[in-house]
């Protein structure tokens, strides 16, 4: 059940402020989710099993403090550094969805019998992707799970996103995106996301244009793995993504809770996996499984 705890007399967190939630636990991924269309994204921070709506605490001072713990999120065993956005090393280097292969699904090697765990890669890899396009700091390439959209856009502060291929399995997903990494990047500078510098593109253009110029090398993979395993995504229109920003940053500092373990500021702005605040911004996906106490002074 979703949990939002007060604040007690006493507490240390934003001194001489009207202070009113406090939730505490394990960092996770901020929940980003679309309400009805022409709406910005609504933020929910999650901290063990507390959930606050962040949406609402926009133009309110805020404090995230790190007490020294690091648990995997994985196996829950304390850490002294995080690796794999929230793992112990032993998991991080065992546990198949932390291998290469997930960043890179072209150098899967299942077939060459040394896949970390058979079952896991039969029951995640060889399902169907999607290619996609999105304008998250200019055109960008990259491929998810059919039933992960539109929370990979969101994860990525992209404003713009078409999907434009369905893929039988994950490693020849990677394949066409290779291909169309000959021409358009995979990364999004988040820098340039975040200070909103970003103009809209025309996504069906640059649909028509990319797939015009790769059609060889895609009517190769059709031949190599089959004439089905490739298909155009036809009848979609770009999804368009606001986010709740009241300003965006003129210069971006970065926290680390590594190195600043109170962090405090005014929540000017949520997008991608950030929380923009007047003194900085902070990737809480970076830090999956610190535990933190996080608390909000009056709007």
């Amino acid at each position: 059940m979703d949990q939002l705890i007060p604040l007690t007399a006493g507490d240390e967190s934003l001194p001489g402020e009207d202070r009113q939630d406090r939730a505490r636990g394990q960092l996770r991924k901020l929940d980003i989710r679309l309400p009805v269309p022409g709406r910005p994204a609504e933020y929910t921070l999650r901290a063990g099993d507390q959930r606050v709506g962040l949406n609402a605490w926009l133009g309110r001072r805020v404090e995230l403090r790190h007490t020294g713990e690091i648990h995997c999120i994985e196996c829950a065993r304390a850490t002294r550094k995080s690796f794999g956005q929230g793992h112990c090393y032993p998991c991080f280097s065992s546990l198949a969805h932390c291998d290469l292969c997930m960043m890179r699904p072209e150098t899967c090697h299942y077939f060459q019998g040394t896949c970390r765990d058979p079952a896991w890669g039969e029951r995640h890899c060889f399902r169907p992707h999607t290619v996609y396009l999105a304008n998250a700091s200019g055109l960008k390439v990259g491929i998810t799970r059919g039933t992960n959209m539109p929370t990979r856009w969101l994860d990525q502060g992209a404003i713009q996103a078409l999907p434009i291929l369905d893929v039988e399995t994950r490693q020849q997903s990677g394949f066409v995106e290779t291909l169309f990494k000959a021409q358009v990047s995979d990364r999004t500078n988040w820098r340039a996301m975040l200070k909103g510098e970003v103009d809209p593109l025309d996504l069906v253009a640059e649909r028509d244009r990319l797939l015009a110029s790769l059609e060889p090398g895609l009517a190769e993979l059709r031949r190599r793995f089959g004439h089905d395993a490739i298909q155009a995504v036809d009848g979609v229109a770009p999804l368009s993504i606001d986010y709740p920003v009241l300003e965006w940053p003129r210069k971006i500092v970065s926290f680390n809770f590594d190195k600043t373990p109170r962090i405090e500021g005014t929540l000017m702005g949520l997008k991608g996996q950030y929380l923009i605040l007047d003194t900085g911004v902070v990737n809480l996906r970076k830090f999956a499984g610190y535990q933190v106490a996080v608390s909000a002074g009056a709007a």
